[in-house]
């Protein structure tokens, strides 16, 4: 493998520009992640809200909007639309009636089971090109850049 260089790219090909690079390769992520998940009704949008449900139950709608990093209008669209389908429901908090709790139903557990596999699925395909030690390695350094 050749030498890679971690100065910026002066070079006009947008293949070497790092946010063309980054942009991209997350369109075709989505776009694989969102046809395996299309059979079980849902999107990558909905398959993390889910994530964060399956993982943290009960929470409130701000928490789980905090949690993806997305506002709180989107995410009661999001919750209105998962709600539809009968993947999660919303009640208010007895201790806080302001806040609304949000649950997956059964489901939605059933739902998010099959969307992780589906899910893990797409991911392989994304990365098939990819060893594993650098898939790892990507994943360790996408990591550092989202949490710095």
């Amino acid at each position: 493998m050749g030498v890679v260089s971690t100065e910026p790219s002066t070079s006009p090909d947008p293949h070497e520009v790092l946010g063309y690079l980054l942009k991209h390769a997350t369109l075709k992520l989505t776009t694989l992640t969102d046809a395996a998940l299309e059979p079980l009704g849902i999107d990558s949008k909905d398959f993390g809200v889910l994530r964060v449900l399956a993982h943290r139950e009960p929470a409130s709608q701000l928490q789980v909007a905090q949690t993806l990093g997305v506002d709180r209008t989107t995410m009661v669209a999001l919750l209105d639309v998962l709600e539809r389908k009968g993947v999660i429901t919303r009640r208010p908090d007895p201790a806080d009636r302001r806040r609304n709790v949000v649950s997956l139903t059964d489901q939605g557990l059933r739902v998010y089971d099959a969307a992780q596999v589906a899910h893990r699925q797409a991911e392989d395909v994304f990365l098939a090109g990819v060893t594993p030690t650098a898939t790892i390695q990507l994943r360790r350094t996408l990591r550092s850049i989202v949490e710095s």
